[in-house]
């Protein structure tokens, strides 16, 4: 307890510290009021009644950081920007220049790689834009549109989407934390108030085992994604000792700390995104009014809500993405040949291409635990929808699964700022 409070004291007084957290403050506040500020033409009554039976806007609403669900200037939030580094970094699987540009060029390679994320967002963020008003359009939720006021909207919300890009990289850079995350948490934050409202007044005491069902999913949900983000396996390292005159260094064992899940939150958030994709373009093409599309597009979005397929599809996606995430930002080579350079081995394994093929093979190992484990509780929420019949539990199951890995990964680097602080 004496710790917590010495380190709750240290972010309070050092003003480096005081001004990150602020500022992140400051961010979230003016991302919630673009939030708040609607497109011309919203039926809101309408819309309502569209985002309660509705499990695909709901989870873009999350995306869009609650800004979906106003039709607001931001309404398609970060999913562009999240798209777009999915691509990104598939690419780096099949470019070598990519790969070497993200891996090994330092932090000169990854602004340059960041920057063609950015560039790839701008199209995307059209085409979404497009896609979202054409649908809506389609369904009521806004009146008809002309060419000339589409364009507008069109612009209008893609702008927003690079604006939020812009925050969420400003938040990364001056603030705590990763901000892509930090602002889909923001948006899940600002529903719980009318959320819990809803509940509290339309609690029905007939339904009070579903309830404390709920509950009990929810905190099984955090105390699962609590375990796995904070499991690690030690791998332990020694410095050789070297003499220098009267001098002696090295011969220290310490261990590195090989997480269980080294991707965090990355996986949901991707795999929700591959998801929604395709959901999205035949939403749009089921409103162009050719017939031949139109029962394309039925049997596409029948088959997509359907809960065992898109349960098993969610499972398959979060598995692969834990792997693919790890191996993009983990390079067992770049590690051993790093440890080597430093005059660092573990015990009993060659220096080298050994070294680095044992740190494979254990962090492959540990991996697969961590994507079942993530995997399983992903698709949770899904599973009780099914049994129960309420399609926002699905909805409440995954903003609770990344709101716990969000907050985590925000304490943790809070912590790290305070310990470099401190020593």
């Amino acid at each position: 307890m004496g710790t917590f409070l010495q380190k709750l004291k240290l972010v309070v007084t050092d003003s480096t510290l005081r001004r990150r957290i602020l500022f992140v403050l400051a961010a979230l506040v003016v991302f919630r009021a673009l939030a708040a500020i609607p497109i011309p033409g919203v039926d809101q009554g309408l819309l309502a009644a569209f985002f309660s039976n509705n499990q695909f806007l709901g989870l873009l609403n999350l995306f869009s950081g609650g800004g979906l669900s106003n039709l607001s200037i931001v309404m398609i939030g970060v999913a562009p920007y999240i798209t777009a580094s999915i691509i990104m970094q598939v690419l780096t699987i099949m470019s070598p220049q990519l790969k070497s540009m993200y891996q090994e060029e330092g932090e000169a390679g990854r602004r340059k790689f960041t920057q063609y994320s950015r560039l790839l967002t701008i199209p995307l963020a059209l085409l979404q834009a497009f896609a979202f008003l054409k649908f809506l359009g389609s369904q009521g939720a806004l009146p008809p549109l002309g060419s000339f006021d589409l364009l507008v909207n069109v612009l209008v919300v893609a702008a927003g989407s690079l604006l939020l890009m812009w925050m969420g990289e400003l938040i990364t850079e001056f603030g705590i934390g990763q901000g892509i995350s930090l602002i889909i948490f923001a948006g899940i934050v600002a529903s719980l108030p009318a959320t819990i409202s809803q509940l509290f007044f339309t609690f029905d005491p007939s339904q009070l085992p579903l309830y404390v069902g709920f509950v009990a999913v929810a905190l099984l949900i955090t105390l699962g994604v609590v375990v796995v983000s904070e499991a690690e396996r030690p791998v332990p390292v020694t410095y050789s000792k070297s003499v220098r005159g009267t001098a002696t260094s090295g011969g220290v064992s310490t261990y590195l700390p090989l997480r269980l899940n080294q991707a965090g939150v990355i996986p949901i958030i991707f795999a929700l995104s591959i998801l929604l994709l395709p959901q999205m373009v035949l939403n749009l093409l089921s409103g162009l009014g050719y017939p031949l599309i139109d029962r394309l597009s039925a049997l596409m979005l029948t088959f997509f809500n359907n809960s065992l397929i898109y349960g098993i599809f969610y499972f398959v996606l979060v598995f692969f993405f834990t792997y693919f995430y790890t191996a993009v930002t983990f390079d067992p080579d770049n590690l051993a040949t790093d440890l080597q350079r430093k005059g660092a081995f573990i015990p009993g394994v060659r220096p080298g291409q050994a070294t680095a093929e044992h740190i494979g093979r254990i962090l492959t190992r540990i991996t697969l635990v961590g994507a079942l484990f993530l995997g399983f509780i992903a698709v949770l929420p899904i599973v009780m929808q099914s049994i129960t019949g309420v399609a926002a539990l699905a909805i409440g199951g995954t903003a609770l699964l990344i709101s716990v890995s969000v907050v985590l990964d925000l304490l943790r680097k809070i912590d790290a700022q305070v310990s470099i602080r401190e020593y």
